[in-house]
């Protein structure tokens, strides 16, 4: 299990994250929503050890997650994050493979199986194509496919995701809406952001609103998604939610729970 207490995260002197506490379970799929800026990608930092907050705690397993070395970290968390450039010009697959040997350390050097579970990856979803282009060429989308095959490489427990459908096509949307619930499924711990409340109704567990840096409301996707709550969320008023297309996919989504 991740768990945070009591989180504080600040850049300088702005306090981005204030006195979070969320738990993580193997088998679970949490949905993170909120607006811009309001700490979503902060908080997913400190929960894999990319930016340390200045109070509070962040355990995985049981061990505090600052404790451990990066190949350590690497076993039990992987990362997607919204934005990624690389300095090198890396083809797909040893961009997938820098996942698959991050728990090993920085002179690990790959084998044949591990060329086996990389091409395994890329077939699972749809990339095989794309395996000898280099990663700086491709698309948006593309490139977040890639990042999250870089993450399944990982093999790790705890998938956290920062808004992983942003740059994707509707079909390959839905094709990660599905995989997310396949890893559900498998026993995997996914924590994703997004924007799309309906992303969270169809694959989500467990859904959190966060607004300003702290977490307004917890619960299933039918307790937390509704128009009162996301006007509240997006500072708008409850009858513009009414009068948008989506309001009859949220209403259909309630009936069916």
């Amino acid at each position: 299990m991740i768990d945070a207490q009591q989180l504080h995260i600040r850049y300088g002197h702005e306090e981005i994250v204030k006195g979070v506490q969320l738990r993580l379970a193997p088998g679970e799929t949490l949905a993170l929503l909120g607006p811009n800026g309001c700490g979503k990608t902060t908080l997913l930092k400190a929960l894999c050890a990319i930016h340390a907050p200045h109070a509070g705690s962040v355990q995985v397993d049981g061990q505090d997650l600052f404790t451990l070395s990066a190949p350590e970290r690497a076993r039990r968390i992987a990362y997607v994050p919204q934005q990624h450039r690389l300095v090198f010009a890396y083809s797909v697959i040893d961009v997938v493979m820098m996942g698959r040997l991050a728990s090993r350390g920085l002179i690990a050097r790959p084998a044949a199986d591990d060329f086996a579970a990389v091409h395994a990856i890329l077939h699972r979803l749809g990339l095989q194509g794309l395996a000898t282009r280099s990663y700086a060429a491709l698309s948006g989308g593309q490139r977040q496919q890639v990042l999250i095959a870089r993450a399944l490489a990982q093999d790790a427990p705890y998938l956290l995701l920062d808004e992983p459908a942003s740059s994707l096509d509707f079909g390959n949307q839905l094709r990660l809406l599905e995989l997310l619930a396949q890893l559900r499924d498998d026993g995997r711990a996914v924590l994703f952001t997004t924007h799309h409340p309906d992303h969270a109704f169809v694959v989500a567990s467990r859904v959190i609103l966060m607004q300003a840096g702290r977490f307004i409301a917890q619960g299933s996707p039918a307790q937390c998604i509704d128009r009162d709550q996301l006007a509240r969320l997006y500072g708008l008023a409850p009858d513009h939610l009414e009068r948008t297309l989506l309001a009859p996919h949220w209403s259909t989504h309630r009936a069916m729970g």
